[in-house]
This record gives C-alpha cells, sequence and structure tokens, in this order.
C-alpha cells in the first residue's frame, strides 16, 4: 500500500491531564507523521497539580493489547513508558524480546510532580528483563539514581551513570541531563560504550515540561520505525522537544504540558 506512514506502539499509562504517557505519545507521533498505536498500562487520575490515583491493568489485559496489534498490524518501533509493578516488566520484557522491533525503554519511575510510578520491588526486573530488551534507554538522572546508585550533577557523571546502565544490557543509552544543576543548556548524552554523542540545546525558561521524557522517548521511537538510526533518531527527538518544551503552555493551576503540536502552530499570544 502507497503512503502508509510508518507504524510506532506505545506501552505505557494514561494521563487523564493530557501532557504525558500515552496521550504524550501519540499526540508526538503524529506530530513526526508516524501512526500511533497503544497498549495501556495503567490508568491515572492526573491533572496539572499531580497524580490523584493510579489503576494497574493486569499482565492479561496488556498481553491482548500487545498481540492484537502486533500480530495483526505490525510494528516498526516500540517504546515503553510506565510499567508500575515487577509483573507488568516481566510481561513487557518478554513481549519485547519476541517483537523483533526496535524499542525504546523509558525506564519512568516519578511523575514530573514528584509521585511514584514504579514499585520498588520492580526495580530488579527492569535491571535484568527490561533494559536488556532495550534499543535505546532513556533515563533522566533521578532514574539513574533510582536504578544504579549513581547521583549524577556533572557531564563526567553523566558518563559514569551511562557506563552503569549500559551495564544492564541496552544497546544504547541516552542520559538525560536536564535535572542538571542550573545553567544556560540542556545537556544529554547518547552513547553506546564506544561512540559518545553530546546533545545541547539552550535551556528554555518555562516550567511548563510535564510530559518532556514521554515525548522524548517516543520521538526517538518515531524516528526508529521511519528508519533513522539511533544517532540521527535521537538528535531530531531532541530538536523536536526543545521546540515542545519552548512552546510549553499554563493548564490548570500546576505545571503546564509542552506543546506536542508546536511545528503546526503558527505564534500564538497567550
Amino acid at each position: 500500500m502507497t503512503g502508509r506512514p510508518a507504524r510506532c506502539l506505545t506501552v505505557a499509562g494514561s494521563d487523564s491531564g493530557g501532557g504525558a504517557g500515552i496521550q504524550a505519545d501519540l499526540k508526538t507521533m503524529l506530530a513526526l507523521g508516524v501512526h500511533g498505536m497503544s497498549v495501556i498500562t495503567a490508568v491515572t487520575a492526573q491533572n496539572s497539580l499531580g497524580v490523584h490515583g493510579v489503576w494497574e491493568l493486569p499482565p492479561e489485559a496488556v498481553t491482548a493489547q500487545y498481540r492484537a496489534v502486533v500480530d495483526d498490524i505490525g510494528v516498526q518501533a516500540v517504546k515503553t513508558g510506565m510499567l508500575s509493578s515487577a509483573a507488568l516488566v516481566e510481561t513487557v520484557a518478554e513481549l519485547l524480546a519476541g517483537t523483533g522491533a526496535p524499542a525504546v525503554v523509558d525506564p519512568v519511575g516519578v511523575s514530573k510532580h514528584g509521585d511514584a510510578l514504579l514499585a520498588a520491588s520492580a526495580l530488579d526486573a527492569v535491571r535484568t528483563l527490561l533494559l536488556p530488551a532495550a534499543t535505546v534507554a532513556t533515563p533522566n538522572l533521578d532514574e539513574v539514581a533510582q536504578l544504579t546508585g549513581i547521583r549524577a550533577t556533572t557531564e563526567d557523571g553523566m558518563r559514569r551513570a551511562a557506563d552503569a546502565v549500559l551495564g544492564f544490557g541496552p544497546r544504547w543509552a541516552l542520559i538525560k541531563g536536564g535535572h542538571l544543576p542550573a545553567g544556560t543548556e540542556a545537556v544529554d548524552l547518547l552513547t553506546d560504550g564506544d561512540a559518545e554523542y553530546w546533545l545541547r540545546a539552550p535551556r528554555r525558561d518555562n516550567r511548563h515540561t510535564h510530559g518532556t521524557g514521554c515525548t522524548l522517548a517516543s520521538a526517538v521511537a518515531a524516528g526508529l520505525a521511519q528508519g533513522l538510526d539511533v544517532p540521527a533518531a535521537v538528535a531530531a527527538a531532541k530538536d523536536y522537544v526543545t521546540g515542545a518544551i519552548t512552546a510549553g503552555f499554563v493548564l490548570g493551576g500546576g505545571i503546564g504540558p509542552v506543546d506536542h503540536a508546536w511545528r503546526l502552530r503558527g505564534p500564538r499570544e497567550d
């Protein structure tokens, strides 16, 4: 069939506020010209002020959604997000291992508001099962500390963090440095242990950054689904999320979302 877009699957939780999770993933994929499909792992009651409730789906529901999509439609890349329990991590890791498509693993541990989204009992499963199935792992510095015990506060620390994450088995580690002590740049490190790419962008004075991690990982997956190699997919994703952060907007009484449609909008006055 001519004109069919690349197909990308997100396996993540639902954010009722629309800024992160499944909603952010699908918006990102659409904005980047990819057909997005979804496997919902949990339902959250969430808004700009925080997470007010989480209801996890059973592993059999996650498996059924995944198989329904992959067995009929097929996928060219998979992105994982919120997997809140060891049972879900184990289930998704097994599904990824049998799919044969590149996988971007965002090891979501804590929400932008500080709410825990990953049970402590699931950390070993993330380390031993999920990360080895990843083409690219995309932890932020808090998630790196949760997984490895390394608290990076400098670029040298990010190198040590990347080495530790790679030790769990992903092909590439993308260490997101947005939580480094404030500077003039937002710095991320991509490495496979040999090649090293530093991605830099001006740090934006905008507190409305809900969904940045989901958006970046989904943008990387979209690039991989379209046939880009990992460094090119990550560079394109960094450019997209930088624009989305710049255009982030007020929504509700707390932290607003990034603007997934920033490339489609004209200048906005608000």
